[in-house]
Formats: structure tokens, C-alpha cells, sequence
């Protein structure tokens, strides 16, 4: 009798690159299939060749779209994997967005050599399959899988596997419930599970700036005379801010200011976010979708989106406060690299870090205290305020992720994945002595038995 083993292909040590290949026998069911990010000696990872060939895998479970666990979805079928790809129906279409985005990216910056073009976009779009949420799937023969809302991003889910007699659990990106758009994550299924493998992001902190340290911090920029400038990533992130924007305009908490978007991708991922809050969505708060039927709650009033080069280059050049919000949300690349090259030698202005920061990116220097950055191949003075607001994080602190799991019926064994060391280490101390069961921090590509 065969035995079912999952290996950590990704995100084992580190936070992303999430990629988890659950074996039984001949049948392997990869959980996320993320591209590896941050400095250069972990981005470097995605040009390692795949730890399997990619031909035997069977089919993928993608949890959601963001990069770091949909990134590689694409080399995967461009080196032989034709199975299925299951998802929900948001994930999928913003997933398309991203990886679309991905590819230009890599064509613009390893012209000479790619991960993947466009093409295989196409390829691997072609492979997803959307499932209904909270319905139990038969994904290959004797093989299930019921994906559950978890509250991170648009369409984003956890998801149970039964195989091999075995029941396992991934959280995927747990959010926390406090999400001004999307519903909460579901609470964990009943039953016995074998194994968990959980996200630990934030497994050594707790959230301690309220979204309300938003507002001052926009205030405080504005009697200084400045502007604002807030990275973010287009898919969810985005969204959030501008519905937190209208609310504190309409409120008049702060005065009514032009919003910039600086982001090719916004303009489609809004789409999808009005038109799940349209359709009344399981992943939108009902509240939501009824007090906004009728008007766009992602519109703070004066807004526009920036979507050529050209556009972006116009925004360094306006005079009127303003806020701008662009990619990336680390400040590791993309068009908010130029305006932090323009905005940052100004004592007026103020830059608004609203996620998580990942070793060696921008935002953590900035976040850190940096006086000066290298940009764009030059020294740029960081004279403007920094404001760090863990308030919009839509990852679950380490208190929440247990007060989550604690509601699983003593599972057999808990993995701890996609954390930096230190909130791996303080998540498996907390869930040995909170919860009673066994954690493990699993080594990168190595496989280990389901008890």
C-alpha cells in the first residue's frame, strides 16, 4: 500500500513561491504553483529546473491569484504539465490578469531568456477549471477536494484534499475577518484531518495600527502641504484603499482629493471587484452589496486610472495634493519606483506602506528607517514621512491564525510554511503550547509522510 507524502517544493523557509506536491503512489496533486519574490538569492530560485518533471503532475488546486502562489503555472505547462486547474471563478480571471502581466514583465527584463511568454498564458488558461465553492469535488478518480472562502483577496479559498485515506487541510492566504469588502474566511470544516499546512506571514506579531492611523496620516500630509504616495499591489490591495478612501471622504474625515491609480492591471481587477459586489458575490460582505447597489463603492470621487507609460510620467509633473496609488506594494519594481524616486527627497510628502514587506524589498528599508535608497541606478534621499499602516493587512496575524486552527480537532500534525524564520519559529511554539499538537517547519523539496 502507497504512502501520501507531501514535499515543500515552495515556500518552506521563506515566504513565497508556495508549492505543495501531495503524492500518493503514481497520482500527484500540486497545492499553488507560486513564483518565488524578493531579493535576488530567493527570486533566483524560478530559474532552478522543477524538483519533478512537471509532465507527472495530475492536476494543480490554486488557492488564489496572487503571483507568489499562481506565478509559475505558466513555465509548469510550458514544460510538460496538461492537467486540470481548479479554482473559483475569481480567481481564475484575475489569475489571467496577473499572469498575463507576469509574462510582459518577462519578456521585457529576460528577453534573451523568459520563464515564460504570453503564449503560455494562453496555454495554461486554457487548463482552469472553475469549481463552485463549498462543493466536494471528485478531481481525479477517488480523489476530493472542497475549496472554502478564506477571505484574503477576490475569489480566494483554503481547500481540503482526501487522498490516499488520508484528509488534508492548506489554508492558502488566511485573511482576518476584518476586510472592508470581502466576507470572512469560513471556519475549518468538521472532522479529523491529518495534516494542516499553514500560511504564518504574520506568525510573530499581532496587527497594531488601525486603518484609522490612515486618515491621520493623510491629514497630517496635507497641512503639511504634500502629497501622498502609497504602494500596493493591483490585485485587492488596490481596492481596498479606494473604498477606504470614499468612506473617509464621504465621512469628510478628509477632504475630497484626486485618487491616481498608477497600475496597468487595476483597471481590469476593479472590473471584477464591481462586478462581484454587483452580483451580490459569496466572496462580498452582504452589507456591502446592498448599500452600494446602483453606485460604485470603488470610486472615491476623483478618481483615474493611469494606464500608459505616458499617463505615469504625467503624475510626477502635477502640482495639486494628490494621492497616488501604484504598483508594486514592496516597491521592488514597477511604476511606483519613479514616484518614490520623485516624491521621496520632498519633507512634505508622505509615503504610506500598507502590506507586508518582504526582506531585502524597499518597503522594508523604508519601513526600517532607511535615510536613502537606491533607485533606477541612483542614491534618492528619503526626506518624506514614512507611515506604516498594518490596519489593511489581509493576512491573519499569529493570534487569529490560532484562534483559527483551534477550531480543527486535534489534527495529527500541523505544517508551518510561507513565513519568514522568525514567524515559522514563533508559530510552531505557539501551536505545540496552545494548541497541544505537533508542528513541524518543513525543509525545502523534502517529502514527508501524512501519519
Amino acid at each position: 500500500m502507497s504512502e501520501v507524502t507531501i514535499a515543500f517544493l515552495g515556500a518552506a523557509e521563506t515566504v513565497t513561491g508556495s508549492r505543495f506536491l501531495v503524492s500518493d503512489g503514481d497520482k500527484r496533486i500540486l497545492i499553488d504553483c507560486g513564483m518565488f519574490q524578493g531579493e535576488s538569492e530567493i527570486a533566483d530560485k524560478n530559474k532552478e529546473s522543477f524538483r519533478i518533471d512537471e509532465g507527472s503532475i495530475d492536476a494543480i488546486l490554486l488557492t488564489h491569484a496572487h503571483l507568489d502562489h499562481c506565478g509559475y503555472i505558466p513555465a509548469l505547462v510550458k514544460n510538460g504539465f496538461a492537467g486540470a486547474i481548479f479554482s473559483t471563478k475569481y480567481t481564475a480571471k484575475v489569475a489571467e490578469v496577473v499572469l498575463y502581466d507576469s509574462a510582459h514583465i518577462q519578456m521585457q527584463n529576460f528577453s534573451d531568456n523568459p520563464l515564460y511568454a504570453q503564449k503560455d498564458v494562453i496555454s495554461a488558461m486554457n487548463l482552469f477549471r472553475v469549481i463552485e465553492i463549498r462543493h466536494r469535488i471528485e478531481i481525479l478518480p477517488g480523489i476530493f477536494a472542497t475549496f472554502y472562502p478564506s477571505g484574503h483577496i477576490l475569489g480566494s479559498t483554503f481547500v481540503t484534499l482526501e487522498i490516499g485515506g488520508k484528509r488534508l487541510l492548506f489554508t492558502g492566504d488566511l485573511g482576518r475577518g476584518n476586510h472592508p469588502l470581502l466576507a470572512g474566511p469560513d471556519a475549518p470544516p468538521p472532522g479529523i484531518f491529518n495534516a494542516v499546512v499553514t500560511e504564518s506571514t504574520y506568525g510573530d506579531r499581532e496587527h497594531t495600527t488601525p486603518i484609522a492611523a490612515f486618515g491621520d496620516a493623510i491629514n497630517e500630509a496635507l497641512a503639511r502641504g504634500g502629497s501622498i504616495l502609497i504602494p500596493a499591489f493591483a490585485v485587492d490591495r488596490t481596492e481596498e484603499i479606494l473604498f477606504e478612501l470614499r468612506r473617509l471622504f464621504d465621512a469628510r474625515i478628509v477632504k475630497s482629493l484626486p485618487v491616481f491609480v498608477d497600475s496597468p492591471m487595476a483597471e481590469k481587477v476593479l472590473a471584477f471587484y464591481n462586478e462581484a459586489i454587483v452580483n451580490k458575490s459569496i466572496d462580498i460582505k452582504p452589507e456591502v452589496a446592498e448599500e452600494f447597489t446602483g453606485s460604485n463603492p470603488l470610486d472615491p470621487g476623483k478618481l483615474r486610472i493611469m494606464t500608459t507609460v505616458d499617463e505615469s510620467k504625467l503624475l510626477n509633473d502635477i502640482e495639486e495634493q494628490s494621492i497616488i496609488i501604484s504598483a508594486s506594494g514592496m516597491a521592488t519594481g514597477g511604476r511606483v519606483t519613479y514616484h518614490l524616486a520623485s516624491m521621496l527627497p520632498d519633507p512634505k510628502n508622505t509615503v504610506v506602506l500598507v502590506g507586508f514587506q518582504a526582506r531585502g524589498s524597499r518597503g522594508l528599508l523604508l519601513q526600517q528607517g532607511a535615510k536613502e535608497l537606491r533607485i533606477h541606478g541612483g542614491v534618492v534621499k528619503v526626506n518624506a514621512t514614512i507611515a506604516d499602516v498594518e490596519g489593511f493587512s489581509v493576512h491573519a496575524d499569529g493570534k487569529e491564525l490560532i484562534g483559527w486552527l483551534k477550531q480543527i480537532d486535534h489534527p495529527a500534525e500541523i505544517f508551518v510554511v510561507h513565513g519568514e524564520r522568525e514567524s515559522q519559529e514563533a508559530m510552531k511554539s505557539r501551536i505545540e503550547s496552545e494548541l497541544g499538537v505537533n508542528a513541524t517547519i518543513p525543509e525545502i523539496t523534502k517529502a514527508y509522510i501524512v501519519k
